[in-house]
């Protein structure tokens, strides 16, 4: 029985870590808006609406985050879709990255 728990546990180890990896690996990278002294409250969040799919709300929080704390993440995903919306942010003359 020992022997049984023992292959479980190394099986739980492997099984562990496959799944960290892989949450790892899924998480993608961060779209990243910045804060900026040209962009109005409404630029933003109507950009943040059209181009990134956000509710108003949703929108209106970000651009908040991004006033008080300097930046906010605003998408999450695979560095080839956050760098469309990058692109299109940057037109629109917000500041953006991807981290």
């Amino acid at each position: 029985m020992l022997y049984i728990c023992t292959a479980m546990s190394k099986n739980s180890n492997i099984i562990e870590s496959q799944a960290k990896e892989e949450f790892k690996s899924s998480k993608g990278n961060c779209l990243i808006l910045y804060n900026d002294n040209k962009n109005t409250f409404d630029h933003v969040i109507e950009c943040l609406v059209n181009i990134c799919d956000h509710d108003v709300i949703q929108a209106e929080q970000c651009a908040y985050i991004a006033n008080y704390k300097g930046k906010c993440d605003i998408k999450k995903g695979e560095y080839k879709f956050l760098k469309e919306l990058k692109d299109d942010l940057i037109e629109k003359g917000l500041i953006v990255s991807i981290e």
